[in-house]
């Protein structure tokens, strides 16, 4: 596949469990996230193993602090050649602006997290956010979109009102995805791959379905043919 809408979260602790999940994909078919837990864990040296044998990386570690910093950690994904990397939207307009400021167009993909698909209507409320998550969703991805980022993380519960408002050139990437016999884990906001890309969904980050599968390549064929089925329908 010329681009490959999966992404597989690579969550781990160690270089070791990374790697041994990334022999048993194909480049081909996916991408791969390196999240917080195995960035501390392996640093760079990780994600330039990864990028030896293939794979292109999203490098998610929601860069969020004051515009100068996540400008500088921006241009260190740069230097380390990653597809994509995200910040949160939650930093505002001066750090959205600079960090678009520090990945030229046509390098590094820049989106932003709008709220984690673990977050419902009753967390918004304890931290002072009165608002219904796909409100706060469409706000946040009205700001990313306005400094000129390339799209934002979320849920697929949100999916089709965002592609339906930003238009087809604007990326939507999407976690919290499950198979339908598939456990919910710490997701609350979630949906099947079918579902996701019928809402406009442009890449899927999926983990557990794949990583905690007997046989990983046969599960990314299964996904992948999902995907292919319902895009031939859109």
């Amino acid at each position: 596949m010329k681009d490959p809408r999966i992404i597989v979260a690579l969550d781990f602790s160690s270089a070791e469990q990374a790697l041994i999940l990334a022999d048993k994909l194909d480049p081909m078919l996916c991408r791969v996230k390196v999240g917080k837990e195995l960035f501390t864990a392996t640093g760079p040296q990780l994600v330039e193993r990864l990028m030896d044998k293939g794979f292109e990386v999203f490098l998610d570690l929601k860069f969020h602090d004051i515009p100068s910093t996540v400008a500088n950690a921006c241009k260190a994904a740069l230097s380390l050649g990653v597809w994509m990397t995200n910040v949160h939207a939650l930093g505002g307009i001066k750090m959205l602006a600079a960090a678009r400021d520090a990945l030229p167009p046509g390098t590094t993909k820049l989106i932003a997290v709008t709220l984690l698909t673990s977050i419902g209507p009753n967390d918004l409320d304890s931290i002072g956010l009165n608002r219904e998550p796909g409100d706060v969703v469409q706000k946040l991805a009205w700001l990313a979109r306005d400094c000129g980022l390339d799209g934002v993380i979320c849920s697929a519960l949100e999916t089709a009102r965002l592609r339906q408002i930003m238009g087809n050139n604007f990326c939507l990437v999407t976690p919290g995805i499950r198979l339908v016999d598939f456990p919910v884990d710490d997701q609350q906001r979630i949906a099947t791959p079918r579902v996701a890309i019928q809402n406009g969904a442009d890449y899927l980050v999926i983990g557990r379905p794949i990583s905690q599968t007997v046989d990983p390549l046969a599960m990314l064929h299964r996904l992948n043919n999902e995907i292919e089925t319902q895009l031939a329908i859109d």
